[in-house]
């Protein structure tokens, strides 16, 4: 007859809990270093972005909430020089005041730090700057924005559109790029420019104020 080992049970049950253990304490150390290396990586973008990427720098843009391959395709345009790098300061952390551009920033991440750095932002909240706008020109530029619509929906409010978030932005950001396209040192696509082309600098001015308005 054979025998039963009567001590078995209790022995697999006590491996199985210890394999189980080891395997959700692996789980939340890979959890905590991914957790620790984005901080690391956006660290510079912090420090000229704000947290999350809610910038409280005019000139600086809010990209907490724009979609992933939005900020993607603007990381790729500043490693190519497709768009303006102009030069800027730091404006918190160990090289406060130190010089720097987006090109240069952009240049020293590899694809998988741009891609993590992508996610990140885009899992965040936007936030829109608190600024005041006139508000009768805030009226005309609804009636413009309109024109815009079928790539910047609800107003230039939604992520989805992969053309960045324009309400709630900074108007002195939106100014200058708005500059930046009419020179032509920012690209545009057909569309795009087939647009902007007929509008002038007042529309530009009432689009301003329209997207500095609480929506």
């Amino acid at each position: 007859m054979k025998q039963i080992n009567l001590h078995m049970k209790p022995v697999v049950t006590r491996l199985t809990s210890t394999i189980v253990l080891s395997a959700v304490l692996s789980v939340l150390v890979v959890i905590d270093a991914s957790a620790t290396d984005i901080g690391k990586l956006t660290e510079t973008c912090t420090n000229c972005h704000g947290k999350d990427g809610a910038s409280t720098e005019s000139d600086v843009p809010i990209i907490g909430g724009f979609s992933e391959q939005y900020l993607l395709d603007s990381m790729e345009t500043y490693k190519n020089k497709e768009r303006p790098c102009p030069e800027t300061e730091y404006r918190e952390g160990k090289n406060k005041g130190s010089k720097t551009d987006m090109c240069k920033v952009v240049n020293e991440l590899n694809d998988q730090d741009t891609q993590a750095i992508a996610k990140f932002y885009a899992s965040k909240k936007f936030t829109p700057a608190k600024q005041k706008f006139d508000a009768e020109k805030a009226k005309l530029g609804k009636k413009v924005q309109k024109k815009c619509r079928k790539c910047h929906t609800d107003g230039g409010s939604e992520p989805e559109d992969d053309a960045g978030i324009l309400a709630g932005q900074w108007s002195p950001y939106i100014r200058q790029q708005f500059k930046d396209y009419s020179s032509g040192e920012r690209l545009m696509t057909k569309k795009m420019k087939k647009k902007y082309e007929k509008l002038d600098e007042t529309d530009f001015e009432n689009l301003i104020h329209y997207f500095a308005s609480p929506k």
